[in-house]
């Protein structure tokens, strides 16, 4: 049964989610836990298909990974040290004081924040961290990365959720109750080929509405534009994404 209010985006191709999105690096990971007083259990939220959760496992004796999408939890990356669930971010279903680190990784834009906030509050431990953490529009190197920023912004502009203006501003508007820690400078930085970049692509929510509304001539003629431009498709060219966090203590 769906949650009422989720807005759910991800559901329908959640094994291209968990195929194509990037993951994020170490040293993320490695801040966050430096942060904590305790590296007992972290709480990933909206966790879609792990790929934080998977990372946090290498540093906290157990992650809970949860997601209101059961379909995003069907294809989570297996962990023999996490544990996913089926459960909206508001609600983990966890003990009250009993978590280290709360994570919602490309995802805060989408929650109830007051009462996400509220369960936070509940299920952190005094002097516990919260971190907000987003990935910003990618750039691709070389001839590519305009056609890129073309299709993204121009072409499907009128298809993307209002809340993704959040994501583009790296979280910075979103309320944020909590005194703030330092958030370090950190990129994703991934290796691909052409079929790599248009799995990613095919993962976004507004190519999904555009198809909908236009059919698929304009991926078409983007999928066409990109292709030309970079050349052997197995040729792989750096792709990378700038991340924000905002991080703070319970």
């Amino acid at each position: 049964m769906r949650e009422p209010g989720f807005k759910d985006h991800f559901s329908v191709g959640s094994a291209d989610y968990a195929a194509h999105r990037p993951t994020y690096p170490a040293a993320l990971v490695d801040h966050l836990a430096g942060l904590t007083h305790r590296l007992e259990r972290a709480l990933d939220t909206a966790c879609g298909t792990g790929q934080l959760s998977t990372l946090l496992a290498g540093r906290f004796r157990e992650v809970v990974a949860t997601d209101a999408s059961a379909a995003q939890i069907a294809n989570a990356a297996p962990h023999p040290g996490v544990r996913y669930a089926v459960a909206p971010a508001e609600r983990s279903g966890l003990p009250g004081a009993s978590v280290d680190l709360v994570t919602v990784a490309q995802a805060a834009h989408w929650l109830d924040l007051d009462a996400f906030y509220a369960e936070v509050r509940r299920v952190g431990r005094p002097g516990g961290v919260l971190a907000l953490i987003s990935y910003g529009v990618l750039e691709v190197e070389g001839a590519a990365n305009p056609v890129v920023q073309d299709f993204y912004a121009s072409v499907l502009d009128p298809y993307w959720p209002p809340e993704r203006r959040h994501v583009e501003e790296g979280y910075a508007n979103l309320p944020f109750p909590f005194p703030e820690c330092h958030a370090p400078d950190l990129w994703i930085a991934v290796s691909w080929a052409l079929p790599d970049l248009l799995g990613y692509v095919s993962t976004w929510s507004a190519v999904r509405a555009a198809e909908r509304a236009l059919g698929t001539k304009p991926v078409e003629t983007f999928r066409h534009a990109l292709s030309a431009e970079w050349g052997d498709p197995q040729l792989r060219r750096d792709v990378r994404w700038r991340l924000s966090a905002r991080i703070g203590r319970l």
